[in-house]
């Protein structure tokens, strides 16, 4: 997984980044195709005290991208958030993949073998 972690009004520090990337474990962890993350933290001096920390997460999997966003007063609380809001989204995003492709096949409990013939009645 390549991973690129950038700030917006802000430096990120090793000690950010490095707490980014342990949290992006547990989503991948859950689900090992994902082939890039683009974190994005933001410092917006223009809004609300209680908002004014962004993170933003674009994850590409394969066939789809997932975007989320998150805002608190703290940045380690919008990542935190953000992980929350991801590993959620990417879970079920599995389950719909698996459900889609890895469903096993439908029985037919009433159906007799005499009554495949060559003939169908519509």
């Amino acid at each position: 997984m390549n991973l690129t972690t950038s700030g917006h009004h802000l430096d990120v520090t090793p000690a950010l980044h490095n707490y980014v990337v342990s949290k992006l474990e547990r989503v991948v962890r859950h689900f090992d195709q994902v082939v890039n993350a683009a974190v994005i933290l933001v410092v917006d001096p223009h809004t609300e005290k209680e908002t004014r920390q962004k993170a933003e997460i674009s994850l590409h999997l394969k066939g789809e991208v997932i975007f989320v966003a998150c805002a608190s007063s703290s940045l380690y609380a919008a990542v935190d958030t953000l992980i929350d809001k991801l590993d959620r989204q990417v879970l079920r995003y599995k389950e719909r993949a698996v459900s889609a492709y890895g469903a096993p096949a439908q029985v037919f409990t009433n159906f007799d073998g005499d009554d495949a013939g060559d003939h169908v009645a519509w």
